[in-house]
């Protein structure tokens, strides 16, 4: 693929982020079930990567990560290593031992986020901010809740890959 093709393809993919980003810094925010607000930003990332597989995952777990601390308050910069990592991880683990399904989304999907919200918990157990099994009322009903939406996620930007995604441009 030229330079062209790839700016074409990447630029395409951006434009199917501005709205799950939307959606999760304006929309769901104000709108928030049982008190909890799902997370759709780690959902693109897992789904880009699913379908272009681990150094495309990398790239765009970077700037997903970089979006996410720069849009949300009280950010340090793990994300930004941490999205990276999970577009690699995720990308490496669709080519080489699941395929490029809805399935295959929708578990590492459930991984990227367990994982997320692990983190979350054993930082808030670092500093003592509550007991475990508050952390876990919270972060159970989290991770289900943005599971919910993996299909609309994956259906953008399997829409997306179906147009410009691989090497279809070349």
């Amino acid at each position: 693929m030229t330079t062209r093709d790839q700016i074409h393809k990447w630029f395409f993919y951006a434009l199917g982020l501005f709205p799950v980003w939307v959606l999760d810094a304006y929309v769901l925010n104000r709108l928030p079930v049982f008190g909890i607000i799902p997370m759709l930003l780690p959902l693109a990332v897992v789904s880009v990567a699913v379908l272009e597989g681990a150094y495309a995952g990398a790239g765009f777990g970077l700037a997903v990560g970089l979006l996410w601390e720069l849009s949300y308050p009280g950010g340090f910069g793990g994300l930004v290593f941490g999205m990276t990592l999970a577009g690699m991880a995720v990308g490496a683990v669709t080519q080489y031992a699941l395929s490029q399904t809805f399935v295959s989304c929708l578990l590492c999907s459930a991984a990227v986020l367990g994982v997320l919200d692990g983190l979350q918990i054993l930082r808030a157990l670092f500093i003592q901010m509550d007991t475990l099994d508050v952390l876990l009322q919270v972060a159970v009903p989290e991770v289900l809740l943005s599971l919910c939406w993996t299909p609309v996620v994956y259906l953008i930007f399997r829409l997306i890959h179906r147009r410009v995604g691989g090497t279809r441009l070349a």
